[in-house]
């Protein structure tokens, strides 16, 4: 690798090198996140965005970045173009034309963080390189993860879900003091490529192994612990495909196999059901089904969590999770645009239906409700909200565990749900909680307070995940502060860029 960025450094002007290097490390970048999981490919495939972008001017800087942008949202979210070319109705024009214009969209991410840092620091030294770059791509990382809703998709440092110190770093930075790792590491190997001889490559990993050490032994430990005894847990897989899931005849089928396939209720404390597995209102429910569930609960002294639409007050329809014989609920707060509802529907009308969107828009809920399992409480990440950290933090500081309900079966047999399922796992080991997602198509599985699953049912297959979990009491540094430590120093960094160009230009 260090000698394709000293390879790349020589290129003549006006050659296709850069361009290709860096639209190639953008589009390999995926394979360092869910499946693959390839962490250690991350630094190297920024190296070489960073390395090309160096000395670049910031429109040279934007180009690439945006080429970056392309290669890596190009091939890491393009799954999403299943929920409209399959459940959507839109066709594979349609499909292709709001993939594309999704993907573009993102790609400007990238793209503007090079063209801030060298704006910022035109000169291709050191503070551009190790303050500058990093900087502003977690500064906008961080914006991806609120602007127009959100939609902090392969962030860097989920890639690093599987690194050694993850585990350790999580629960004190979250997900974005690792994109922050990803970056550093990324501009120690430019550093390195950049200098001749083999004293700063000895220097850097000399200094690497250090802090590593250091955060290792300094950081690895427990911020959590037990709230009492394990619970044991069945999750329930339904299995059943998204075209074929809210049609009215085969409403008897799906509460049949869920309570069949929930059986014997005396085997587990909790009974998670998927998101929407009730493919109707609650409250229409049949009567003698429900009764007689809540009866059999009762009796084996378990809880049920089931995810089905209910209605409000104001006759709003709200994507909830039900903790059946019990009036609590938690309505989901952080909606799907298009998924779960259509922006502007008063301006477009159902011109945008076909993008995905529900039969009839969801309302989002206005609480975050907790449901009592047991002497326990359980925090409610209904499928897209376990990819919002801060959110997840907040939200699980007063309970003693996650249950992430999700329907992945929009997106079929792709990366996307197992990129879903890496996600959780970050949010497990920022929080020290266990994560117990339950899926309709998987991937389900049972998440340990150090993000590693416990227990995983294959996909596709209509089954009954058990397992156990042990509720956790107490707050990771994460909880408390969650990102605003991190963005401390980010702003302090980026102003000082601000007044060092300001004294240089003045002089």
């Amino acid at each position: 690798m260090a000698k394709a960025l000293l390879h790349l450094g020589r290129s003549r002007p006006g050659s296709l090198a850069p361009w290709l290097s860096t639209t190639a490390a953008g589009a390999v970048l995926p394979l360092a996140f869910a499946p693959w999981s390839w962490w250690w490919l991350a630094p190297f495939c920024v190296a070489v965005l960073f390395h090309n972008a160096w000395t670049a001017s910031p429109g040279r800087a934007f180009a690439l970045g945006y080429l970056f942008g392309l290669g890596l949202f190009g091939v890491g979210v393009s799954w999403i173009h299943v929920s409209m070319t399959q459940y959507g109705g839109g066709g594979p024009v349609t499909s292709f034309i709001a993939t594309g214009g999704l993907i573009a969209l993102l790609a400007l991410f990238p793209a503007l963080a090079l063209c801030l840092a060298r704006g910022l620091r035109p000169q291709a030294d050191a503070w551009a390189l190790w303050a500058s770059l990093p900087a502003a791509w977690l500064a906008l990382e961080w914006l991806r993860t609120w602007l127009f809703t959100g939609f902090p998709w392969l962030l860097l440092g989920y890639s690093q879900t599987d690194a050694p110190l993850a585990a350790a770093l999580a629960p004190v930075t979250g997900v974005l003091g690792l994109s922050a790792v990803v970056t550093l590491l990324a501009a120690a190997l430019v550093w390195c490529a950049a200098g001749r001889g083999w004293r700063r490559w000895a220097v850097t990993a000399i200094a690497v192994a250090a802090l590593g050490a250091a955060t290792h032994a300094g950081l690895t430990r427990d911020w959590t612990r037990p709230a009492g005894p394990p619970l044991e847990v069945a999750l329930v897989q339904g299995n059943f495909d998204q075209a074929e899931k809210w049609r009215p005849e085969n409403r008897s089928k799906t509460l049949a196999r869920y309570a069949t396939l929930s059986e014997p209720l005396e085997q587990a404390d909790l009974i998670v059901w998927p998101e929407t597995a009730m493919p109707l209102l609650y409250a229409n429910l049949p009567t003698a089904y429900l009764d007689k569930l809540t009866r059999r609960l009762d009796a084996a002294e378990a809880t049920l969590i089931l995810g089905a639409p209910t209605r409000g007050e104001s006759g709003r329809i709200f994507n909830s999770a039900v903790a059946v014989g019990t009036s609590a609920a938690y309505a989901k707060r952080h909606l799907v645009p298009f998924g779960e509802y259509v922006p502007l529907r008063g301006l477009f009308g159902d011109l945008l239906d076909v993008l995905g969107a529900p039969e009839s828009d969801f309302a989002p809920g206005a609480q975050a409700t907790l449901l009592p399992v047991a002497r326990y409480r359980a925090a409610i990440a209904i499928c897209y909200e376990i990819i919002f950290p801060s959110e997840v933090a907040s939200l699980a500081a007063g309970s003693n565990f996650i249950v992430n309900m999700s329907n992945d079966a929009w997106f079929g047999d792709t990366i996307g749900p197992w990129q879903h399922l890496q996600i959780a796992r970050m949010r497990a080991m920022e929080t020290q909680r266990y994560v117990l997602r339950a899926t309709n198509t998987g991937v389900t599985a049972v998440i340990d307070d150090r993000g590693r699953v416990r227990a995983q049912a294959p996909q596709f297959e209509a089954v009954k995940l058990v397992s156990s979990l042990v509720p956790r009491t107490g707050l990771t540094p994460y909880m408390r502060w969650r990102d605003g430590p991190l963005l401390i120093i980010v702003t302090v960094l980026l102003l000082a860029l601000v007044i060092r160009r300001s004294v240089g230009s003045a002089a």
